[in-house]
């Protein structure tokens, strides 16, 4: 077993049997693994959030690197919120879902998308209106 179908399996062995959470989030309740959502519009980076700046919303707690990206964040989260809950893009378009790795991130069309490693990025990257598309379609089912 090469190393990708591995992961694929692993992913697919973690993902949710049943409907899971409107966000993706750590054990002790952080979006994003604590990466700033905003960052990634403004900075065109993957920004590690702080606890000094937080924002509670849909569940989860989101961290941000400045006053000022949680409170862009706050009056539109939905702007800036991950796609799929932040769950992987690439999974959610297989129909079910998978963590993420904050650093392997694409915006597409003015929307925040994350996948599980850089490898399934590639992948996703293969087809991004397809792969959009079919998350789209397969998303409501997924999460409660």
């Amino acid at each position: 077993m090469n190393r990708l179908t591995f992961l694929f399996s692993l992913a697919l062995a973690l993902s949710a049997k049943d409907p899971v959470d409107p966000v993706n989030k750590s054990r002790n309740g952080l979006a994003i693994k604590g990466y700033d959502a905003v960052a990634y519009f403004t900075q065109s980076t993957p920004t590690k959030g702080s606890a000094e700046f937080t924002h509670q919303w849909n569940g989860a707690t989101w961290q941000f690197a400045s006053a000022a990206n949680r409170d862009s964040f706050a009056k539109d989260p939905a702007r800036f919120a991950p796609q799929f809950g932040g769950y992987c893009a690439w999974a959610v378009s297989k129909n079910y879902t998978a963590d993420t790795d904050p650093t392997a991130w694409k915006i597409v069309d003015g929307k925040l998308y994350l996948n599980y490693n850089a490898e399934v990025q590639k992948m996703w990257s293969q087809d991004v209106a397809g792969r959009i598309a079919a998350g789209e379609k397969n998303w409501p089912g997924l999460h409660k």
